[in-house]
């Protein structure tokens, strides 16, 4: 059906040889409105990606709630009834995976119902069990080992259940991350979902708390998971280093790569193969030990360990003839020089260096400059006295503050203020010729004098 034309009622008489000209400050710019089927079919196109998302919702949902039932039935169930492994270790392995098998469970009867938003709102008060089982997860997997290899009876039960066809070949160790990957694909969906739902649904708000709620959730669990990859990247890092004094491990070094470089030295001597590693603090040279060794033959021994808060990158050109590329590294105690045949590769280094430099050296600017304006002295009293002193206002007492003094009639007992300008030092004493008995407020007032010293 086509749109309907809008002619203005100048234009509707006009012929093809007929020109009605206008100004082209003045002259109206006419929008003609899209057909009203346009918007209908805006409608139904959200309508149906919006089918399309809570079919795949509820598919997916089918699917993870029954391998949740297999580890559920199949290895909690049975382990607890036939005590095979001890309460504190199967706790260890499954944390929360009882409670989690069961919320889902609520989940799902709910999606299958059609009741998406009022499901979701029960299910995100619940999601400290998935970031209580991520915590976990670490744990969980070395508990894991420790048991295959020391428990038997264990390793076998294990390898009994995961011989069954309902588990399609995969073993425990695949079906225990699912929780962690079923949270992001939540929110994936969720987000979709609330896109192409109309605002005035009424699940609408209930859909976009959810949304909200699970992205953080997701966040956390995403954060946690690079933590875990990060430690286990270190760890391996330290097992190839031999000698018990080389230690990589610290709290909040970031592995970020490895490779080997050439070195280049100064004084014209042989360039030599090292194996670098890049941590976020570090760069950590070493050196391959001898093939022959009986022991540690596949290790590497620690050179040098150049702190990246002091140092600087810089690209070499014109030394390597177009292939490849040079860096020159300059630290406090040392300057290095590496090469690398592959353009592509020394690229990459010079990125990863320079940003990891960059983002030390600007968190230390940072600290230094919090640290100053936290320990700037306070001002000394005697400052504070010689600023007084220093300034413009006169101190009541001085002799300029006295002589500043607007001038006053006699007082009853014939001194004026006068008299006590000219000496440097005063004091004010009682009228001698008053006596104490004769003294009150007022002629206490009246009978004070200066007293040169």
């Amino acid at each position: 059906m086509s749109a309907p034309s809008y002619h203005t009622p100048v234009e509707r008489h006009l012929t093809s040889s007929e020109e009605v000209r206008v100004p082209m400050a003045s002259r109206p710019q006419l929008k003609y409105p899209a057909g009203g089927t346009n918007l209908e079919e805006q409608r139904t196109r959200w309508e149906r990606k919006r089918v399309r998302t809570v079919k795949e919702l509820i598919e997916t949902e089918q699917r993870y709630f029954e391998q949740l039932e297999l580890v559920a039935v199949y290895f909690i169930e049975i382990l607890t009834a036939k005590g095979t492994l001890r309460p504190e270790e199967r706790d260890a392995i499954f944390c929360t995976f009882k409670s989690i098998h069961s919320i889902n469970r609520m989940l799902l009867s709910d999606l299958e119902d059609g009741k998406l938003g009022q499901g979701f709102e029960r299910f995100c008060p619940q999601l400290h069990l998935y970031t209580t089982y991520t915590d976990n997860m670490e744990h969980a997997l070395k508990v894991l080992q420790e048991q295959i290899k020391k428990n038997k009876q264990f390793a076998r039960f294990k390898k009994l259940q995961e011989s069954r066809a309902e588990f399609h070949g995969l073993k425990l160790e695949d079906l225990l991350p699912l929780p962690l990957r079923r949270i992001y694909q939540y929110k994936h969906l969720l987000r979709d979902l609330t896109e192409n739902t109309n605002p005035d649904h009424p699940e609408f708000q209930q859909l976009k708390s959810a949304v909200r709620v699970i992205s953080e959730a997701s966040q956390h669990i995403q954060d946690q998971a690079r933590r875990q990859e990060n430690h286990l990247q270190v760890l391996r890092v330290q097992k190839l280093l031999k000698g018990r004094r080389s230690k990589v491990l610290a709290a909040g070094r970031q592995y970020i790569r490895e490779g080997w470089l050439t070195t280049v030295p100064s004084k014209g001597e042989e360039t030599k193969h090292r194996m670098f590693f890049l941590f976020s603090d570090l760069l950590l040279m070493t050196k391959p030990c001898h093939p022959l060794h009986p022991v540690h033959s596949d290790k590497l021994v620690w050179q040098r360990a150049y702190p990246l808060v002091e140092g600087r990158v810089e690209k070499v050109f014109g030394h390597t003839r177009s292939q490849g590329g040079l860096i020159s590294l300059t630290f406090p105690e040392e300057k290095l020089l590496v090469m690398s045949n592959d353009q592509e590769d020394i690229n990459n280094w010079y990125r990863c260096l320079s940003a990891a430099i960059g983002r030390l050296q600007s968190r230390a600017t940072v600290t230094q400059r919090r640290d100053n304006l936290a320990r700037r002295p306070l001002r000394p009293a005697q400052d504070s006295t010689q600023t007084n002193t220093d300034s413009p206002i006169p101190k009541a007492g001085s002799k300029r503050y006295l002589s500043d003094q607007p001038r006053e009639e006699p007082s009853a007992s014939g001194y004026t203020e006068n008299h006590c300008t000219e000496p440097k030092q005063m004091k004010l004493m009682p009228h001698p010729t008053l006596r104490p008995e004769d003294s009150g407020p007022n002629s206490q007032q009246a009978g004070n004098s200066c007293i040169i010293l």
